[in-house]
């Protein structure tokens, strides 16, 4: 037979199919499309030519990493939806005397065809939508954008690599396939259900002590840390839990259902309990697959949304005044030495024309140690402990103390106020190695915080102590005796300015050219100002922000092309037994309402699940954005309502859409 034969044959299959090709064409160019845009920004010069693109170039190539993996499996996946509903007609193919070799070069015909349309419509609209999405991520980074429309040549040839070995791999395990069936069973492929599985109690109880095992580390965990190293290991739990249970309990309710009779012997009920049993197995797979990618799309999208929003938040967290100068000293600075730092500042803000508010001023010494429950403050090596166990410890003037937050407390020796961050501290007494114990008077509820806890993951705990240098030196000599675990002296001095950030970062530059003059050995001066470091933050946050999109919009084309493969697939399944139905009577009426009662009993099961998953991993998803300085928990659970809601309303319109589909197929007689 000549080429041309197989060609006609391929393209005949592929119009024939086209309720199932063109969706799959469809995710093909959107996949395309997607990993263009991605490795396009991740090469973008103009982009990193922006404050801040460097950040978000380094954030899009871990993108472009989790979509080549994500566009292998799901590709695959969809594919075979593709080949069950095609066996039948290879098989036809076959009994009419066409040998597996020709159906082989039709399949590989096909294959070009799909690989060929694919490329060329995704290139185009990944080309044509590139820009927009550079323009996009620039007006996130809060740049000024440049208008030109480039091609990244290294670009284009990697996302050609990349899904050309998808394809290629796709077909191999098609022409594998179809090597290892016979005609006959390619014929009934379709005809043949699926047994339930034998361990169905075990799987479903495995799955549910897997669920409740994630959920208790999700809500039970209380440290940052831990909850950083237990996340990933958290999300497989669900992963597998979600699968156990779905599989094991769309087999339970089938049997459930059909065992009360008067439910399963109505009309709307019989047909549609029946459908699901005929694929118990692959009906919760199917589901539960739908409930991962919406619950990824709910945290991702949540997740980054509220980091993005909480930008400013996060920044004054770490940076709490405009211009923050930190002198770290070898012992307790002198007045003097911290007078003339003040006036450099001060005069320099003068010089530029910026009027300074909102001071704050302070001494403390820092070090790391472990922290007993009962307030037992070991000083030792670090690594001899859990890092979950490490708190760092900072030591202040109570005179200080009571000036920033305009209190009159008094101490006497041996007592101390104190406050903690991130972990709560109830000890009533405080002993630092071997020294003498110091009575806990009150535990404060709140500091003035300089920015250096929000950048540490480990929780700390302030004391603030009367008669300072008197208080501190004992504990400075038996601290610089212990390895790792000396004292570090600090000032700050920080304030609010009014101003550009132009002027602002100015003014921070010439500040640190001055200043540079002053360290000597005994002291070490840095200057960290929020103007400077904004556009790192919102590189950072708008970079997780615009992945979390992306990203977000690839797993929603997943979920929606897995709804409408499952609805038309099923509907090819059942459009006989539909039809044998309608001749002994049913109605159209009937097979809606039959088709409503399948949506009512399993399909808003995953919708419903991921909305269970998000609400247990709302307090892990806290505990992980801590990291970020992010602590406005009302921010994150507005964000994860809002994004429920939406996602919602989205999942039900896509589904309306997909059941009419179903309901087209299963009323229309097979010709």
């Amino acid at each position: 037979m000549k080429i041309g034969f197989y060609s006609k044959m391929a393209w005949m299959g592929i119009r024939k199919n086209r309720r199932l090709y063109t969706p799959y064409l469809l995710t093909c160019m959107g996949m395309i499309m997607m990993y263009y845009i991605i490795c396009f920004l991740e090469e973008s010069s103009i982009l990193a030519g922006v404050p801040g693109g460097e950040t978000v170039q380094g954030m899009l190539e871990m993108g472009a990493n989790v979509m080549k993996l994500f566009a292998a499996i799901f590709l695959f996946y969809t594919n075979s939806f593709l080949v069950r509903r095609r066996k039948k007609e290879f098989g036809l193919y076959n009994i009419l005397g066409m040998g597996k070799r020709n159906l082989a070069v039709i399949l590989v015909c096909e294959s070009l065809m799909t690989a060929g349309l694919s490329f060329a419509l995704g290139l185009f609209a990944g080309i044509a939508f590139s820009k927009l999405a550079e323009l996009g991520m620039i007006n996130i980074l809060r740049a000024e954008a440049n208008f030109s429309l480039n091609v990244e040549p290294g670009a284009v040839r990697d996302t050609v690599l990349v899904f050309a070995i998808i394809f290629v791999l796709i077909l191999l395990n098609t022409l594998r396939q179809l090597h290892l069936s016979n005609p006959i069973e390619l014929l009934h492929s379709e005809q043949t259900g699926e047994k339930p599985p034998r361990s169905n109690a075990l799987l479903a109880f495995l799955g549910a002590i897997l669920l409740g095992g994630a959920y208790y580390l999700a809500v039970s965990i209380e440290d940052p840390i831990e909850a950083l190293v237990w996340f990933f290991i958290a999300v497989a739990m669900v992963i597998a839990a979600t699968y156990m249970l779905f599989i094991a309990g769309s087999v339970t309710l089938c049997r459930i259902l059909q065992k009360n009779k008067s439910y399963y012997y109505k009309t709307n009920h019989f047909v549609s309990v029946s459908s699901m049993a005929y694929r118990m197995k692959r009906n919760g797979a199917g589901l539960a697959s739908i409930c991962i990618l919406s619950t990824m799309v709910l945290v991702m999208l949540s997740s980054t949304a509220c980091l993005y929003i909480g930008t400013e938040d996060s920044l004054r967290t770490r940076y709490p005044r405009n211009l923050n100068v930190d002198v770290e000293s070898l012992r307790v600075l002198a007045s003097e030495e911290a007078e003339r730092i003040r006036s450099l500042a001060l005069g320099e803000a003068e010089e530029a024309g910026l009027e300074v508010e909102d001071v704050l001023d302070y001494q403390s010494a820092a070090m790391g140690a472990y922290v007993k429950e009962d307030g037992q403050i070991v000083l030792d090596e670090l690594s001899n402990y859990s890092y979950s166990d490490i708190w760092q410890i900072f030591l202040v003037p109570l005179e200080d103390y009571n000036h920033i937050m305009g209190k009159q407390e008094t101490l006497e020796q041996g007592e101390v106020l104190v406050y903690s961050t991130k972990k709560d501290f109830k000890g009533n007494e405080i002993t630092i190695g071997n020294l003498s114990s110091m009575k806990v008077k009150e535990h404060v509820a709140d500091f003035a915080d300089n920015g250096v806890d929000a950048m540490q993951i480990i929780p700390s705990l302030y004391l603030f102590l009367p008669d300072y240098e008197e208080s501190i030196a004992p504990i400075a000599e038996l601290a610089n005796t212990e390895e790792n675990t000396g004292l570090s002296f600090h000032w700050y001095y920080a304030f609010d300015m009014d101003g550009s950030d132009k002027a602002q970062t100015q003014m921070q530059s010439r500040l640190e050219e001055k200043l540079e003059a002053e360290e000597n050995g005994a002291y070490h001066i840095s200057v960290e100002g929020v103007a400077r470091e904004r556009a790192g933050f919102y590189g950072l946050y708008g970079g997780l922000f615009f992945l979390g999109i992306l990203l977000g919009v690839v797993f929603v084309f997943a979920a929606v092309l897995i709804m409408y493969y499952k609805q038309v697939c099923e509907g090819y399944e059942d459009q006989s037994r539909f039809e044998i139905m309608q001749k002994v009577g049913m109605t159209k009426a009937d097979i809606k309402r039959s088709i409503n009662s399948q949506i009512l009993t399993v399909f808003f099961l995953p919708l419903l699940t991921a909305g269970v998953h998000l609400a247990f991993a709302f307090p892990m998803i806290h505990k992980l954005l801590v990291l970020f300085s992010l602590t406005n928990w009302k921010l994150l659970l507005g964000v994860n309502v809002i994004s429920f809601l939406v996602f919602a309303v989205f999942y039900v319109l896509v589904y309306h859409i997909t059941s009419r589909a179903y309901y087209s197929i299963v009323s229309t007689p097979e010709a």
